[in-house]
């Protein structure tokens, strides 16, 4: 936008020295929480339980495949990467000291990653183990109550 559009524009809202402010958001039909209940988040216990569960099968995969620090390891634990990395430094060859840095780098995401899909496994797992409690636990309040008395608390 060239100035002399800038300048024609702000002429245009009317007188310059006043100041106006307009938000912009979505109307009023667009979901998002409204009234209407079309913007309401809704988590079945089945689909909690399947996201909780791959989270559970990732971890178990990611810990067994991609460990590249232990895999080969020797009598004192090292890897075959980390061995190599050795090999590679006592050479004077700096891709050894690279080579150390992706390995520990590496063990750290890795760990990031796990830390996380266990997180999710046990929380999603949790989460539907409690609910299911609190479902039970309503349902046992609210079956010694009459009509009359449930209408009440809807008042």
């Amino acid at each position: 936008m060239a100035w002399d559009e800038w300048e024609e524009l702000k002429s245009q809202t009317g007188s310059g020295d006043a100041t106006h402010m307009r938000l912009n958001q979505y109307p009023a039909d667009s979901g998002g929480g409204t009234a209407g209940g079309q913007g309401d988040l809704v988590a079945y216990q089945d689909d909690l339980g399947a996201v909780g569960h791959e989270a559970f099968v990732l971890h178990g995969r990611l810990h067994d495949d991609v460990d590249i620090a232990g895999a080969g390891a020797d009598g004192k634990g090292d890897g075959s990467t980390a061995q190599a990395a050795s090999a590679l430094k006592s050479s004077n060859f700096v891709m050894g000291a690279a080579l150390a840095t992706t390995v520990e780098v590496w063990t750290t995401q890795v760990k990031s990653v796990l830390t996380a899909c266990a997180h999710i496994s046990n929380h999603l797992d949790y989460s539907k183990k409690l609910h299911a409690q609190n479902d039970t636990t309503i349902a046992a309040d609210l079956s010694g109550l009459s009509v009359s008395r449930l209408n009440e608390y809807f008042k």
